[in-house]
């Protein structure tokens, strides 16, 4: 279970969202059995999309964050919703690079050139759809680009995800910070010189939990929030709003893809159900398999208008 974090300075010039999410992560891992390269591009995908998640409005508001690129990882795509449940795979889960020239995983070489898609599904009659350049492939630079490009947002995200070297998650979690309407300038610069300063965002998640042994998920989020505002003015500290959980959960199902089926249409089914007599679906997110025989199949037919 991965708790998060919304808080707001004292100024009410800027709003924070934070969550540690290596549990999340590493369950991503095992599910997609990634190599380090697809886990920190999936993951930093699966924890951003659950921050943007608490950010919507209501619980059944929903958003899905897609990164498609030319390069060898080709897609990661997320979904979550209002009460912070995510879900996502990535199109290549063996993808592999070598390191950067700072030795870091290439998960910008692992995208390449392409585009960042954000769909939002607010209840309304169409869906509010985003699209960007892909600024770097590195996840959180392009999501800060597209705040401010597609929202018109000012916006600073951060991601980390660390492997081990048996290749587990040894951390990960996210940060977005989002100026408000009537933010000081003073909170601005503040905000500029200590973002500049800030280590790695796993290194803080590892330095917290080594600090806070035997403290809940949601008293290390706190001690990490903390540690990232701890030299901000007096003025501009950060105080607390509300606590929420970013988790895994699929919501697949044999109802589910069984829509799915119905979807391809009258003539493909019927040339299933006469070549093959079943069909078997997997969900690309929990890889969970569906087997639908032969009487399941003409049912499903004969209810397609």
């Amino acid at each position: 279970m991965s708790k998060a974090i919304i808080a707001i300075d004292k100024s009410g010039s800027y709003r924070v969202y934070l969550t540690i999410t290596t549990d999340m992560v590493e369950e991503a891992r095992n599910i997609h059995m990634t190599t380090p390269l697809a886990t920190a591009g999936l993951g930093r995908v699966l924890t951003a999309a659950g921050l943007m998640g608490i950010m919507l409005k209501n619980p059944q508001d929903k958003l899905t964050v897609q990164f498609k690129g030319e390069g060898p990882a080709k897609q990661i795509l997320a979904t979550a919703d209002g009460c912070g449940n995510v879900k996502g795979y990535i199109a290549n889960p063996d993808v592999d690079l070598p390191l950067t020239k700072e030795g870091k995983l290439d998960v910008g070489g692992s995208l390449g050139l392409g585009d960042l898609t954000v769909i939002k599904d607010l209840g309304l009659k169409e869906p509010y759809m985003g699209t960007i350049a892909l600024v770097s492939g590195e996840i959180a630079e392009d999501l800060t680009a597209y705040f401010f490009i597609s929202e018109q947002q000012n916006t600073s995200v951060a991601l980390g995800v660390k492997i081990e070297r048996d290749y587990h998650v040894g951390a990960a979690g996210g940060m977005i910070i989002q100026m408000l309407p009537q933010a000081e300038e003073g909170a601005v610069e503040a905000l500029e010189a200590m973002i500049g300063s800030l280590p790695p965002l796993t290194t803080m998640i590892d330095e917290v939990r080594e600090s806070s042994a035997g403290k809940s998920e949601g008293g290390m989020v706190q001690a990490l929030l903390e540690r990232v505002f701890k030299d901000m003015p007096p003025e501009y500290q950060v105080q607390r709003l509300d606590d929420r959980e970013v988790n895994w959960s699929c919501d697949c199902s044999h109802q589910r893809l069984e829509r799915a089926l119905m979807s391809i249409g009258k003539k493909d089914l019927k040339e299933i159900i006469e070549e093959d007599g079943q069909a078997e679906l997997q969900c690309q997110f929990c890889l969970k398999k569906y087997h639908f025989n032969k009487k399941e199949l003409e049912a499903i037919l004969e209810g397609i208008s």
